[in-house]
């Protein structure tokens, strides 16, 4: 299994919420790199968040955080 560039992004993006309060998101601005603009249109188009600009991680983006935080602490 090769993790692409895309799911790089999406990773990085996804690592960026924040897991301390399921009432506080991110907003990804119209200036921001095209790559981080692209994964986060991804992310919503899998329904792992509630906006096409960041905004809220549903349950299942939830849950998928989760699991990048262990392989991310253990990989670290």
């Amino acid at each position: 299994m090769t993790i692409t560039a895309d799911m790089h992004s999406e990773m990085n993006l996804l690592l960026q919420f924040p897991t301390d309060s399921l009432m506080t998101g991110i907003k990804i601005h119209h200036d921001a790199a095209p790559a981080t603009i692209a994964a986060a249109q991804r992310l919503f188009d899998k329904g792992f968040t509630d906006a096409h600009d960041g905004g809220y991680l549903t349950d299942a983006g939830i849950e998928l955080v989760e699991h990048l935080q262990v392989v991310h602490s253990a990989l670290k």
